[in-house]
């Protein structure tokens, strides 16, 4: 296994591949053999232009044909079919969907979208075989595992819904279906804008506030009435002060803005670029994980 590739590759031309996707993975949750998870890159897929070449979303302006085929390589990688994933409509607020066997049962088996009708910024559930599939090109992905009760949580945080508290409602909800304690829980937070690029104004620091008081230390004065704000400190903050121990929270500590060699970054890109997908699922019991290589500093490359 390598490492990604270093920062002085940013500039890179991105082609077409017939590689596999490149993947990142935290140890975090790498312990469990019951439990799959990956965040995707912009590497391994067939995109062109501003989607080079994982691009995972649809609804961005991509060949339609090329999003299959990459949504394909994403999921194969884990033997996952598209019936098994759930993804729902992401506003960037603060609603978390407990995904229960009624919920699935009702409308057959969810499908790539499981309803545009669904609102939600998380998803909650303790099934096996469902990936819970959060979409991201800049926003925090966030995935949460209770070994103790089988159950997982896929998180979307961007500033509005990290002001909002969203990884906390995730585990809140988690507490109440399963019966979680959140000290139990191991969580990684994936690849998204760090503080490094993500200037932000007035308007996000007054929601800050609210959402935690001592969001001053996680943040850097740039010029008047800006700051550069560390949202994956944030989010952190906000799951200790839930109850996860912090010796059981990992930051994959890469900058999605930075790195546009590797990730997809609506900040750096605007106005056309792709969207990385992050998953979470629980293996059922006769099935075995695909074993895969460790990188060091407690981040993996699938390959």
């Amino acid at each position: 296994m390598t490492t990604p590739p270093n920062h002085e590759s940013t500039n890179s031309p991105l082609h077409p591949s017939t590689s596999p996707p490149m993947l990142i993975q935290s140890d975090i949750l790498g312990d469990s053999n019951r439990v799959v998870h990956a965040f995707s890159t912009r590497q391994g897929g067939v995109s062109q232009g501003p989607y080079a070449t994982l691009n995972l979303g649809a609804s961005v302006g991509d060949d339609p044909a090329a999003v299959e085929e990459n949504r394909r390589r994403f999921f194969g990688t884990f033997g996952i079919q598209s019936s098994q994933v759930v993804r729902v409509k992401q506003v960037h607020g603060d609603g978390v969907l407990t995904v229960t066997d009624g919920l699935v049962s009702r409308r057959g088996f969810p499908g790539v979208l499981l309803d545009e009708r669904y609102e939600y910024d998380a998803l909650v559930t303790n099934l096996p075989e469902l990936a819970l599939v959060v979409s991201t090109a800049d926003c925090l992905p966030v995935l949460i595992h209770d070994p103790v009760h089988g159950a997982v949580a896929a998180v979307h945080a961007g500033w509005r819904s990290t002001a909002k508290r969203i990884a906390a409602r995730a585990l809140a909800a988690m507490v109440a279906a399963y019966g979680t304690d959140p000290k139990d829980c191991r969580v990684a937070i994936g690849p998204g804008i760090r503080g490094c690029c993500y200037e932000v104004g007035e308007e996000v620091t007054r929601a800050m506030a609210v959402a935690l008081p001592t969001w001053e230390g996680l943040a850097e004065g740039t010029r008047p009435n800006h700051w550069r704000l560390d949202l994956a400190g944030v989010n952190r903050t906000i799951l200790e002060e839930a109850g996860v121990r912090t010796r059981r929270i990992a930051d994959v500590e890469l900058c999605t803005a930075c790195r546009t060699d590797l990730f997809f970054s609506h900040r750096a890109e605007k106005p056309r670029t792709g969207r990385m997908m992050n998953l979470i699922l629980i293996r059922g019991e006769s099935r075995e994980p695909r074993a895969l290589g460790r990188e060091p500093s407690g981040v993996k490359r699938q390959a």
